[in-house]
């Protein structure tokens, strides 16, 4: 379980004495660097790094960090708002001690998640990590309730020598076929091993839809600790498939054309260690509360998608009939509705039983789609939201008449759209404060400039670099 506490000038009590022998332990292992990551308003991993022996100072002191990423794109170009984007100004990156795993890829190396806090001690207001682990106690504290979170990971993957950086999908075959399966197969044994040995609880591990795509699922945690995991499983994914020669796009869309990589979220609310999502009186035996939860997400989605789905490329993967979730729709095990409710195998539903997320992609900072989700869900339960009529089949087949009747829609084709749906929204807004929705605006506004002049065929895998969705990956 993550702690719920902001770290703290000088450490959080036990803090320094623990990373001191986490230090020692890791040294004995051989690992000399500690890889501090956290994730952007653009969804691009950041990273600083320090030797083993000075985990301690970093767990008392924090390690500087210009706050300037906040408002950087995907291509490094920096945008402003009226508090961010500035050379000024420094904050501190504390280790989460918690989340700290030498990386079985990266012999030599340790990884920890951090929390990025004030030179005067405060939560720095654009940390999306500390902005979720606030949501997160604050509705333990206020409401007894609690969640379990778990983001899937797509990517393709594509051989190092392909010319001219085109793709050239690394394992054949059809989607879900064995013969993908067999041709990466060396790389998914060692992928596998990998995680296990960082203790990342996978679930299943598959050939996907689209050629080269793969995905993994990996077991729920509590919200902070499975955005953490989010990150450390690609950090995982990019460093195992480099050490087989081969190069990876967690990209929205790694082509124009064809299924993208997706970051479906599943997310389930708990009361007293009960599971809202199983064993009520409601729809496929929700709870009240869980189905105003659903019934909140689904009322904001075109607004989320501002977080959720928030790269230029990230259109190009939301189309409608390609199980991406592009309507305002809902359904039990309906995979082209947008919140799919999963209630699990009869015998396991008490502890099964979630809502899954689907126009999301692996673009989005995790910490802040899982605030934002969260957020949505709250409100909904706070005012007793009610899910309309339920969708079954393709909501693309829907007339208008029984469309509007359920309150399907399609979801902003747009960037831009989306921009203006999270701007408009109140509830989002005050979840992730002024400081970070101004950073998202600013962000977003950005990135459609950067491509205002590019053609859908100018998106291809990425070159090198950033192998998250945006500009970068064009």
């Amino acid at each position: 379980m993550t702690t719920l506490a902001d770290p703290v000038p000088g450490g959080r009590p036990g803090d320094v004495e623990r990373a001191t022998a986490l230090a020692g332990e890791l040294a004995g292992r051989g690992v000399h660097g500690i890889v501090l990551a956290y994730v952007d308003t653009a969804g691009v991993g950041r990273v600083k790094t320090v030797p083993t022996a000075k985990l301690a100072r970093a767990a008392a002191w924090g390690v500087g960090m210009s706050p300037v990423f906040d408002t950087f794109l995907a291509n490094d170009a920096i945008v402003t708002t009226d508090v961010l984007g500035s050379p000024d100004g420094d904050l501190r990156l504390y280790p989460d001690l918690d989340g700290l795993v030498a990386l079985a890829a990266q012999p030599g190396w340790a990884w920890a998640p951090v929390d990025r806090i004030t030179q005067e001690g405060e939560p720095h207001p654009g940390c999306g990590r500390s902005v979720l682990r606030r949501i997160v106690r604050e509705t333990a504290e206020r409401h007894g309730i609690t969640f379990r979170a778990a983001i899937e990971i797509e990517w393709a993957v594509g051989r190092e020598d392909a010319p001219g950086g085109a793709f050239a999908p690394a394992a054949e075959g059809p989607a879900y076929g064995a013969a993908r399966q067999v041709a990466f197969g060396d790389c998914a044994a060692d992928l596998l091993a990998a995680l296990a040995a960082q203790g990342v609880d996978v679930e299943q591990f598959h050939p996907e839809y689209a050629p080269g795509q793969f995905e993994v699922s990996v077991g729920a945690l509590d919200p902070v600790a499975a955005a953490d995991r989010s990150v450390l499983v690609r950090q995982t994914v990019r460093a195992v498939a480099r050490r087989h020669g081969l190069r990876v796009s967690f990209s929205p869309a790694v082509s124009a054309q064809g299924v993208g990589n997706g970051g479906h979220v599943h997310l389930s609310a708990w009361r007293d260690g009960r599971n809202l999502h199983a064993g009520g009186e409601g729809r496929h035996g929700m709870t009240a509360g869980a189905e105003a939860f659903a019934a909140g997400i689904l009322a904001r989605l075109p607004a989320l998608t501002a977080v959720t789905a928030p790269s230029p490329a990230s259109r190009l993967r939301l189309r409608p009939s390609q199980w991406a979730g592009v309507f305002t729709a809902w359904g039990r095990e309906t995979r082209e509705a947008a919140l799919r409710v999963v209630t699990g195998t009869a015998g396991v539903r008490d502890r099964a039983a979630n809502l899954e997320v689907k126009p999301v992609d692996l673009a989005a900072n995790p910490y802040l789609a899982l605030a934002a989700l969260i957020a949505a869900g709250l409100d909904g339960l706070a005012s007793s939201a009610r899910l309309p009529e339920e969708t079954t089949g393709d909501p693309a087949g829907l007339a208008p008449e029984p469309a509007a009747a359920r309150g399907v829609r399609r979801l902003p084709q747009s960037l831009a759209e989306s921009v203006e749906e999270f701007r408009a929204d109140p509830v989002l807004r005050a979840a992730l404060g002024p400081v970070l929705a101004d950073a998202v605006i600013a962000v977003r506004r950005g990135e459609i400039e950067a491509v205002r002049d590019w053609t859908t065929h100018r998106w291809r895998m990425p070159t090198g670099g950033s192998t998250e969705g945006g500009p970068a990956d064009a």
